[in-house]
């Protein structure tokens, strides 16, 4: 697959980049961009929670009533889970939600993610740029040029550039990263994907091998 390089004009350079058809052409696997998303979202989870259970709540163990004469059910303590201010039976406890996922399994997901965008036509390549300072104004002004200042924006450079991510930090819609940090689960959740040359260059080296 062919894309047109443009600047941040949104205007072609005249160069072309052809797109990996093993990486951005490949038949999507569901299940596999399904167990990515799955783990992503599980190892970002805190697992904190807590409750009380009968053993921890405060309260006083004496018998509150005669066990037999009353005509209603025993009740031996305060922290019974049957009355207000008693322990929960079977509360959450802190645990781990991370899991182990293989990595062909996440390669192929990262694949299945780029070949939807690839085919719904919603990957961009800009040459290799940078910005003079940060100002948010001029990352506005590129993404007009593209024609996707309304669209949730994922933009993957190559490495660390603090003018281009300070530029688009205040920025709902707009997210910027590298491409070590690319994910299944930012690929699908963004709406347009713009590469650089050399972003690109990086991503079909890392999933090629």
């Amino acid at each position: 697959m062919k894309l047109n390089v443009l600047n941040i004009k949104g205007e072609e350079t005249g160069k072309t980049v052809t797109l990996n058809d093993e990486i951005f052409g490949i038949e999507p696997n569901d299940h596999a961009i399904y167990l990515d998303v799955k783990q992503h979202l599980a190892n970002k989870r805190q697992g904190t929670h807590k409750t009380k259970e009968r053993g921890e709540v405060a309260g006083s163990t004496r018998k509150l009533m005669r066990q037999k004469g009353s005509g209603g059910a025993r009740r031996g303590s305060t922290k019974s889970p049957v009355l207000v201010g008693g322990g929960r039976i079977f509360g959450p406890v802190p645990r781990d939600y991370s899991f182990k996922l293989n990595k062909k399994v996440k390669a192929l997901a990262r694949k299945s993610a780029l070949s939807y965008k690839a085919k719904d036509n919603s990957i961009i390549v800009l040459e290799d740029f940078t910005f003079e300072a940060p100002k948010t104004k001029d990352f506005v002004a590129m993404l007009k040029g593209l024609k996707i200042e309304n669209q949730k924006t994922l933009l993957v450079l190559p490495e660390n550039n603090n003018l281009i991510y300070l530029s688009a930090r205040n920025l709902e819609k707009a997210n910027v990263i590298t491409t070590s940090e690319l994910n299944t689960y930012k690929i699908m959740d963004t709406k347009s994907l713009v590469f650089t040359e050399k972003s690109v260059d990086m991503i079909e080296t890392t999933l090629k091998a």
